[in-house]
């Protein structure tokens, strides 16, 4: 806490003896930013600025749930054909058309959703038609290498996806 103004001194003389002896004693050498431009010097002013930085710093985007569901059901699908089992297509589908069915029910703000419930029949259709066919034990001499799968590679949104869903 620094002294009072002492009487008889300006505001702006006091001010700058101030700011002389912070510099003198290097308090300001290590603030953050220090000899970097401003950001978003040149950007329209916006009220909520600090609530943006803060969710983008955070990770958490807010969207209308008419297209939350349609960005979950995009990051759904890659999940659906990376499924190493029926039943994980199964329970993977079933999660979303949940998820899917309770956003049809509940849209009351924001946009109307046109996201219908996946087919579960169709999304096993094209599950086993994207799988390679089985290997009998008739065929073995056309094998010539076995090779390892690498797990696919799982982003954020999928990430979060699954913790949204186990909650459920």
């Amino acid at each position: 806490m620094s002294e009072r103004k002492p009487p008889g001194v300006t505001w702006e003389s006091w001010i700058d003896r101030q700011i002389r002896d912070a510099e003198s004693r290097g308090a300001f050498e290590d603030l953050p930013g220090k000899g970097k431009p401003i950001a978003d010097l040149d950007q329209p002013l916006d009220e909520l600025w600090w609530v943006r930085r803060k969710l983008r710093e955070e990770g958490v985007s807010f969207l209308p749930p008419a297209l939350a569901i349609r960005r979950e059901l995009e990051a759904t699908r890659p999940l659906i054909a990376a499924a190493t089992s029926e039943d994980g297509v199964r329970q993977l589908v079933e999660d979303i058309n949940t998820r899917i069915r309770e956003v049809n029910r509940r849209a009351i703000s924001g946009p109307p959703t046109t996201v219908m419930p996946l087919d579960l029949d169709e999304e096993l259709t094209r599950w086993r038609a994207s799988r390679p066919a089985p290997v009998t034990e008739a065929e073995p001499a056309e094998i010539t290498t076995v090779g390892t799968v690498d797990p696919p590679v799982v982003g954020r949104a999928q990430r979060r996806l699954r913790r949204l869903l186990r909650r459920r």
